[in-house]
């Protein structure tokens, strides 16, 4: 376990280069030690200098969640992080790309809660029935931490990501909200074009073969820490597409047909 003055300082530097827009090298590079509990710790160090500069935490983020992802960076189970009041998006709008770093993009559902959600025990029934809407969503995510290392191209760890946000950066919610047993959500599917052209496809069901898995594991993961979801929050199930590179200019429309759209402009 990395000690608080460390845990401290990495914060400090996510913190500004958020601001600044650059990026560092990977924390994992310089701590060979560092473990999830140290990515986890880092986050919370670094959404406590957010908070303290008046932001709102208004939900939160699950990544990882498709097996492929979890192989890759060598874990088995999603990570998540909180979504905060200024990374929210208004659909159909122009996005300043100068916000990020290395933006990329996924294709999600978003789950909005009429009810708390509090483990441990936390079903997919449970999270359905304390969903009040399902809307499609846009997640934007970013790489304060370099995703490759600038000199071994080496790629981050989780250890990293997880540090970093879990990469979130931005969200974009629109489409037709749905009522959660109105619609099978395994089912739901949706295109991700980029300047016109479909740049990925894929099926709701990719996430943890029901994107409701992901937050009832979501409300049982933060139990032992005294926290809950709660009644409002937006809560990203976790993306069903591969996520793709964007540059100023780019102009992206996701369809989740019957779901209806969502889109926006990099600037």
């Amino acid at each position: 376990m990395l000690d608080t003055a460390t845990i401290t300082t990495l914060a400090r530097q996510l913190y500004d280069a958020r601001k600044a827009r650059t990026p560092l090298r990977h924390f994992s590079r310089q701590y060979p030690q560092m473990s999830i509990d140290d990515g986890y710790a880092i986050q919370r160090a670094w959404v406590a200098l957010e908070l303290a500069d008046g932001r709102v935490i208004k939900g939160r983020k699950i990544g990882l969640t498709s097996r492929a992802m979890q192989q890759s960076s060598q874990i088995d189970e999603p990570d998540f992080a909180p979504l905060m009041d200024d990374m929210f998006f208004a659909n159909g709008g122009d996005i300043p790309i100068q916000r990020f770093i290395a933006p990329r993009i996924e294709v999600e559902l978003a789950f909005i809660l009429g009810q708390p959600l509090k483990g441990p025990g936390v079903t997919l029934f449970d999270v359905l029935s304390a969903t009040e809407w399902v809307t499609p969503a846009i997640e934007i995510i970013d790489a304060r931490i370099e995703q490759f290392d600038r000199d071994t191209k080496a790629p981050r760890k989780v250890f990293d990501t997880i540090s970093d946000f879990a990469a979130n950066a931005g969200i974009v919610i629109g489409g037709r909200p749905a009522k959660p047993d109105g619609v099978d959500l395994r089912w739901v599917g949706a295109m991700l074009f980029k300047n016109g052209v479909i740049e990925e496809t894929g099926l709701a069901a990719a996430v943890l073969n029901h994107p409701a898995n992901g937050v009832a594991w979501l409300a049982n993961k933060i139990a032992p820490y005294g926290e809950q979801l709660n009644a409002g929050e937006v809560i990203l199930g976790g993306s069903f597409t591969r996520p793709a590179t964007a540059q100023a200019g780019d102009t992206f429309h996701a369809d989740y047909g019957a779901l209806g759209a969502v889109s926006f402009r990099f600037i």
